[in-house]
Order: C-alpha cells, then structure tokens, then sequence
C-alpha cells in the first residue's frame, strides 16, 4: 500500500490540532464501496521509547489469515489526549506500506469522528491512504451516550450535543461495549455491520483482536512477513 497524503508528524501541538481541523473537512461519510474481500486490523503498541505497530490482513467474512506485518519506529511525539494519530501515525503508515495485498477496508483500534476535532487515528489513516476505515475503540474518547442491551448486536447511538458522532456497540454478550465511528469512505451502518460480522468468540472483531496480540507479543510467530 501507498499513502496518497504525507506530512510532518512531529509538529508543535498547536499546529497538529489544526492540521486534525483542515483535513476533517476532507472525510467522507457515506460508503464509497462495493464488496469487501479482504479486511485489514491495526493496532499499536509502545515498548520503551519505540511504537509497534501491526497490520493484520484476512479474508472477509471468513476471518481467515492473508498477510501480517509488523514495524518498530522511535516516538516523536508525546501523548496527548486527541493527537493519538501523531504518535502512531508513523508506525502504522509504515506497517501499512509493507503489505504486498491491498485491503479493502481497515479496522483501527482507536476513534475514528468521535473525537473532538473529528479526527481520530482511523480517520486520519483512512485519508492517508484514501481507504475506507472504522474507529473501533475500547474506551470513550468524546461524546455521551445511553448503555445498549446486553446482548450481542445491541447498541446505542454516541452523541456529541446534537450530532452523531458514532455508536456504541455491545459484541459480545454482558461484555464492555466498543466505540464505533466513521473512521472515512464508510457510513455508520456499514460500520456496525462489519465490525459485528468480523467478531467471533471475542469482544473485539478479529482482525484488531489479532493485530493487538501480534504488537503486545502474545501472538504465536510473532516475527512476521518482511517484505
């Protein structure tokens, strides 16, 4: 895969919070696709002073391993609640350019519009690579929203004042709901779907499931393809 936009990463705060501002006006809300054949997951780690990132590429529906990679890079950018992408971002693009196939869609632990500028890291990766991507977060970073059913497929809507910022959706039964959002080129329904079609026994869909067990090492071979 190839980036269609590059920037610094390592800007000063004030001016990485209005880079989120001048590209959350370039997202795309609405499903721009057709069939989903492949599926990648994404997660981050950190161990000391580098992000770990890794892809972790499967077929769709079936959930069947593709392709995985993994890249070590330094941080150089602190954490700062809202500027997340900044100090996995390149990591990730990194991660992503190594892959030899080319996902239909990503799935990123991490918000996607529910954030503040909306512009979390999935939207921010989406429009890197001009993919069509899903905010799939295991805490609220923004917004309010009513407790959904305790059954599997239950949800609730997340909402910043009046506005839909994304869902809140219970994956597995009596287990924590995850934070859905638009992530970019994807609508909220399709969001919802898909993440509930790529979950199995876990609270967490399958490709982010298995991407975070390859960055924390838990993962069998965790030495992946090099490409």
């Amino acid at each position: 895969m190839k980036p269609l936009l590059s920037h610094r990463w390592d800007l000063p705060v004030e001016e990485a919070q209005e880079l989120q501002r001048q590209l959350a006006s370039k997202v795309i809300k609405e499903r721009t696709f057709g069939e989903i054949r492949l599926v990648a997951g994404i997660d981050v780690g950190f161990r000391g002073e580098e992000a770990v990132a890794g892809v972790v590429v499967l077929q769709y529906p079936e959930m069947t391993e593709v392709e995985k990679a993994t890249v070590k890079v330094p941080v150089t950018f602190p954490y700062i609640p809202g500027l997340l992408a900044f100090r996995e971002g390149p990591a990730i693009v990194a991660a992503l350019e190594k892959l030899q196939s080319e996902p239909d869609l990503l799935i990123v632990d991490g918000q996607g519009i529910a954030h503040p500028r909306r512009m979390g890291i999935a939207t921010h990766i989406g429009l890197i690579f001009d993919k069509p991507s899903i905010g799939c977060a295991k805490s609220r970073l923004s917004g309010s929203y009513h407790e959904p059913g305790l059954e599997k497929g239950s949800w609730s809507y997340l909402y910043d004042g009046p506005e839909i910022i994304g869902a809140v959706l219970r994956t597995k039964e009596k287990s924590p709901p995850l934070f859905i959002s638009i992530g970019h080129r994807v609508d909220l329904k399709s969001a919802l779907e898909i993440v509930l079609a790529c979950c199995r026994s876990d609270r967490l869909p399958e490709p982010t499931r298995l991407a975070h067990l390859l960055v924390s090492g838990k993962q069998r071979q965790a030495t992946l393809f090099s490409f």
